[in-house]
């Protein structure tokens, strides 16, 4: 993973520099380069490999590491991610979700797995990450649970705040609050009925074939390994780490 050609280029950073913190006209120490300590976090992101391994034209990767963790804290990854996607067409909204498995370093140091929105399944300690998609199949939100969370559950704070012509989701979302949630919207839910639905609803089924985009989507982001695979202990961090990569979506 010694390459370059993960790095942000002219243009792609362009859109971001004026978003971080760190910049001459801000009060206080200024990031002596803002890019080269981004492309050091998508270079740990995309190679899921340990912070000591940090290439060193990146510089320090303990200093490295210590200034992640602070934009993570100050929420800097997820605003800039939410600047980025500011720019969606919310016509057609798609929800899904994916389980990650969780490397052993994930759940090692003080306090173990407690309150980091790590779970036990069949697959051993997982994390789900819940997504809403706008219509072109762009990441819009997310929200991070253990992961034997129910998908449904989730589903109302991603959409809270939204309109839409149609929210897109398989069985798994299909329940009468959710639906009327989305009625609330003046939406149309496009959602199969579970098979124990005693009065089945029928759905769009034209438009629900574009529900895969979300799952392309959730393709594209699991080429960065560090969304593929939690090796984070903390939840804020595996979250920076998520919206690093989303926004790497909007950028393309």
């Amino acid at each position: 993973m010694g390459t370059r050609r993960y790095e942000l280029n002219e243009a792609q950073w362009a859109r971001i520099a004026l978003l971080v913190p760190g910049k001459v006209s801000d009060p206080g120490r200024t990031g002596s380069d803002n890019r080269l300590f981004v492309n050091g976090c998508l270079w740990i992101l995309r190679s899921g490999a340990h912070w000591c391994d940090l290439p060193e034209r990146y510089g320090r990767w303990k200093t490295v590491h210590r200034r992640f963790s602070r934009w993570c804290h100050a929420g800097v990854w997820e605003r800039v991610f939410d600047t980025l996607a500011a720019d969606r067409d919310n016509s057609y909204l798609r929800i899904d979700s994916t389980i990650v498995r969780a490397h052993q370093q994930a759940a090692s140091g003080k306090g173990g797995p407690r309150n980091q929105a790590l779970g036990r399944s069949r697959g051993g300690l997982t994390t789900k990450i819940h997504m809403l998609a706008d219509t072109l199949g762009r990441p819009v939100r997310f929200c991070i649970t253990p992961g034997q969370a129910s998908d449904i559950n989730a589903a109302p704070d991603l959409l809270e705040g939204l309109t839409a012509q149609a929210v897109l989701a398989d069985k798994a979302y299909d329940g009468n609050a959710l639906r009327a949630r989305i009625a609330a919207m003046n939406a149309e839910a496009v959602i199969p009925s579970k098979r124990n639905r005693k009065v089945f609803i029928p759905h769009n089924t034209a438009i629900y074939k574009h529900r895969n985009q979300i799952e392309r989507c959730f393709g594209r982001l699991k080429h960065f390994r560090r969304f593929a695979t939690r090796y984070d202990r903390r939840t804020i961090h595996f979250s920076g780490f998520v919206h690093l990569a989303a926004a790497m979506v909007w950028l393309r």
